[in-house]
Parts: C-alpha cells; structure tokens; sequence
C-alpha cells in the first residue's frame, strides 16, 4: 500500500470512525473519476492563459484594453503602462500567443483589441469579489 493509500486510509478512519477495505475502495475509485474527469486537453491552454494574466505588465495591458472596449496602439498603451516599449510589445506578444487579446496592422501601426475570452475572465474575478463569504469559511477569511 503506498504512503498516500495510508494517509487516506488513516483520514477516511477518522472521518466515518471506522473505516473498512470496501470504504477505501469505494473511495479511490470516487477519486480516480474525478481525475479522468479533467479536462487535460484544454488544461494547457487554461494555464497558458493564466500564465500570461499573472504579470503586472500584462494584466494591466488586458484591463485597459478590457476597459477601453476599442483597439488601442502600443504608443497608447506606452503612455499608460509605466515600462519600455519593448516590454509593453513582448507582453502584448504574450497575450496574443494566449488568445486574450487580437492585433491588426493599420498602415505602420499595430493595434490591439482585448478577445471575448479576455473580457469574460476580468468579469469572472470581479465577480468573485463581490461573492459573499459561505458562513462555514468566515473562519477562514479573517
């Protein structure tokens, strides 16, 4: 048995205060569908996309674009977002390669535009804001 199956075997004793081999089973083979569950062809793209929110640089380029609701060109987005150009365009790079914001040549200049996807993930966190805390996690939020 191994050091995990043991630890679950010591938790489902303390849960039901006894605990058979049918109950353990019962118990992993609960686990393993959640596990065959997830989505692992989309979970790639989910951390990408994650990955590419989690800096200040590019969260902020997002949020304005988001905000804006129109296309923006780097030298608007430069006189905002207090880094080089250079980095406002490799981050914008980043965000197009993660399907959160499109990008158009108009002459010599590129705009931006935040995607649906984008906008839809800033109006899920700001949602989780504004959720109330479940009394059973109050303890846990203080």
């Amino acid at each position: 048995m191994s050091k995990a199956t043991t630890r679950l075997e010591r938790y489902l004793q303390d849960e039901l205060g006894e605990r058979s081999n049918q109950d353990l089973d019962q118990r992993l083979e609960e686990l393993e569908y959640f596990s065959e569950t997830l989505p692992t062809d989309a979970m790639d793209d989910d951390l990408r996309v994650l990955s590419a929110l989690s800096d200040g640089t590019r969260y902020t380029i997002v949020r304005l674009l988001v905000e804006s609701d129109e296309q923006l060109c780097v030298c608007e987005l430069d006189s905002v977002v207090d880094v080089s150009t250079s980095a406002i365009s490799h981050a914008l790079s980043r965000l197009h390669d993660a399907g959160l914001v499109d990008r158009e040549k108009d002459g010599k200049w590129r705009k931006y535009r935040a995607t649906g996807r984008a906008t839809a993930l800033l109006v899920a966190l700001d949602g989780t804001r504004q959720c109330p805390v479940r009394p059973d996690q109050q303890d846990r939020s203080q």
